[in-house]
């Protein structure tokens, strides 16, 4: 398994370090170590554009793109490596110990209830929480990182993003928030953005998320994301010739990678009755790295059943150890994340998906997976050119 770094090589220590160039004060956390020499010191602007599902694997893959050709180093995720605790890292600065969101579906204490994080609402059903009860979207809320940042902030997301309750709760009480429309809109914003007149610094913060979307769907080595990735590559080439003369550093970067799985290499919990019994609720977490609450006493069973039945393709582990380990990051700690990884973690083996079906649920239909500990899902690349 591949533990992310949070010592210097890993996404918080990136954000670390823009804390830094944009005079944020001190962090908790390290900046990059070795300093890339990224100039972002002195630059008027950066922008920060986050491509989902971008694995650092997947981009030594294309060689002959100019992404490739502007790869910097890779840097590892966070755990687990999935979009939910990836993004929050990216945006607070701070590792899932430090922000508290641990995967897609969390439970939540609060709620009492298994929540799809970044949509806002119950696990089974289109509900969000904000609607049903206004107060509660104040546990979506965590300081963005640029509000410290001595700049002029913007947040440039898919229109159907950007005002979401997840994006107006931390993207940041300063920043300016801009959606668009594919990928020629996004280019002629951020080009927009850095060509705006004034003296004042500005940090850009852009997501693009339809390289993970079809890989999803279709698998990460498909011809559909192949086509989608070349695109992104164009759009980044288009977008330095358009920041020509502007003194901007633009950087990209990725959430996470991920990895393929198939029906064969699928575990349904309601095919292993035994173990569905000994938990409390409903698995939360990842497919990848799947969060057990274990029914009181049902301990010793429980790792005897791992053992016997699924060790061959997936790992038991406490969440306990995976915290003392470091892989949720160094304290500060978040009051709510012991309660939000539950007892034990289940681990499944490279390209496999341990998973369970709720009333309303359908079959796991997802080809590209993430979320968990391979180097595929862990690494991502850290991108830069200065136009």
């Amino acid at each position: 398994m591949n533990r992310p770094c949070y010592e210097g090589g890993g996404l918080v220590n990136l954000m670390a370090s823009l804390a830094r160039a944009f005079g944020a004060g001190s962090s908790h956390y390290p900046a990059l170590d070795p300093d890339p020499g990224l100039g972002l010191e002195d630059a008027r602007t950066v922008i920060l554009w986050v491509i989902d599902g971008l694995g650092d694997h997947y981009l030594a893959r294309q060689p002959g793109s100019t992404l490739a050709g502007h790869r910097v180093r890779g840097l590892t995720s966070v755990f687990p490596a999935t979009t939910s605790a990836a993004l929050t890292s990216i945006i607070t600065g701070r590792p899932p110990r430090g922000h508290g969101v641990t995967g897609w579906f969390m439970y939540v204490h609060e709620l009492g209830a298994v929540t799809a994080w970044l949509p806002f609402g119950p696990r089974v059903g289109k509900g969000q929480w904000s609607g049903i009860e206004p107060e509660s979207a104040e546990l979506l809320q965590r300081d963005a990182i640029w509000d410290r940042f001595r700049a002029e902030t913007h947040v440039v997301q898919p229109a159907w993003l950007v005002d979401t309750p997840y994006s107006r709760a931390v993207t940041g009480r300063q920043a300016r928030r801009h959606g668009y429309q594919g990928l020629d809109e996004l280019r002629e914003v951020l080009v927009r953005i850095a060509r705006e007149p004034g003296r004042q610094r500005r940090f850009v913060y852009a997501y693009w998320p339809d390289l993970d979307t079809l890989s999803h769907q279709h698998g990460v080595d498909s011809a559909p994301v192949l086509d989608q990735f070349r695109s992104i590559d164009i759009a980044w080439q288009r977008l330095l010739d358009g920041l020509q003369g502007t003194d901007t550093v633009v950087l990209g970067t990725a959430d996470h990678g991920l990895i393929d799985t198939a029906p064969e290499r699928t575990l349904y919990l309601e095919d292993h009755p035994e173990l569905a019994e000994m938990l409390a609720l409903p698995l939360c977490g990842e497919p990848r790295a799947a969060y057990c609450y274990l029914r009181p006493g049902t301990e010793t069973d429980f790792q005897l059943y791992c053992r016997e039945r699924l060790a061959s393709v997936c790992q038991a582990v406490r969440a306990e150890e995976l915290i003392a380990a470091g892989w949720f990051g160094p304290m500060p700690e978040h009051p709510q994340l012991r309660r939000r990884i539950g007892d034990w973690v289940l681990l499944p083996a490279d390209g496999w998906v341990l998973k369970d079906r709720l009333v309303g649920e359908g079959r796991f239909a997802q080809v590209g997976v993430h979320g968990g500990a391979s180097a595929s899902e862990q690494w991502v690349p850290l991108i830069a050119a200065r136009p």
